[in-house]
């Protein structure tokens, strides 16, 4: 009979380790810092994110789990006995490039799944490693902020909405055509750089909107913050209006608009181009 895991409180110390292990780099990154190559995503990997993942592996080993962790840095790389009891997909530094800057908007992502696919995931975490802000989530049960329940933004009209559009892409020309009608349409165009926590702001009410359709993010970006966002009661598709579903792997690419509530939802559906 498999065991039964509470896998939030594993989540949860996972973040905390994470916040002791990359503490001394913090201090640091002002330095030279060392190459370590390119991750399996296909970005390169700095000192921190490898901190970030190693603390992840260590917590799971210490509470006598079995995974298949997926994460952007090493890849997919089996543990324990039976490695195909869970799947652990992680992005250990969600907005490397912020942390490296010194703007405080970085997070880490972890999400657990019984098969190696987006609509299999059941538990998520994703934690704001500089405010000290927890998003987590378990299939069923809602969606959380440092421990209070969260909803989506009631706010109905587009023009007045908070929308995050992502356009760091080398596609520019090919994505902003889709996109002209909206970006015309709202005045509050935003962009921040860690499309996890981006996404947890769609759940929680901060902002009503978030929009990736550059065919660029990963799955590993996007498998903690997609069942936030379900569990909190706001939408998230593809842009064309189908259900989001990706396998999980640092390779596996993909586009999704997320709307705060059916309002916010529809009027974006009817404006961005297929």
């Amino acid at each position: 009979m498999k065991k039964q895991i509470d896998w939030l409180p594993v989540l949860s110390q996972c973040k905390e380790n994470i916040q002791k292990e990359i503490a001394p780099l913090l201090k640091t990154l002002n330095q030279p810092q060392p190459n370590l190559g390119i991750g399996a995503g296909g970005d390169p990997i700095k000192q921190i994110d490898l901190a970030a993942e190693n603390a992840i592996i260590k917590t799971l080993k210490e509470y006598g789990l079995s995974f298949t962790l997926i994460s952007e840095e090493s890849g997919i790389k089996e543990h324990g006995s039976n490695p195909e009891e869970n799947y652990v997909t992680a992005d250990p530094i969600d907005g490397t490039t912020n942390l490296m800057r010194g703007i405080p908007f970085y997070a880490t992502s972890i999400a657990v799944s019984t098969k190696p696919e987006l609509r299999a995931v059941h538990t998520a975490l994703v934690a704001d490693l500089f405010h000290d802000v927890t998003y987590t989530a378990k299939k069923g049960r809602g969606a959380q902020r440092n421990g209070q329940k969260i909803t989506p933004s009631k706010q109905a009209l587009l023009e007045e909405a908070v929308v995050g559009v992502d356009l760091n892409t080398y596609k520019l020309r090919k994505v902003v055509p889709q996109l002209t009608r909206l970006i015309e349409k709202t005045k509050h165009i935003r962009h921040l750089g860690a499309n996890a926590l981006e996404l947890c702001y769609v759940a929680d009410g901060t902002t009503d909107a978030f929009i990736d359709i550059r065919g660029k993010l990963r799955a590993t970006d996007t498998a903690a913050a997609w069942l936030i966002i379900k569990e909190a009661g706001a939408n998230i598709t593809t842009p064309d209006g189908k259900p989001l579903n990706a396998k999980l792997d640092p390779k596996e690419k993909l586009k999704f608009i997320a709307a705060a509530n059916q309002k916010i939802y529809r009027a974006i559906l009817s404006l961005i181009k297929a």
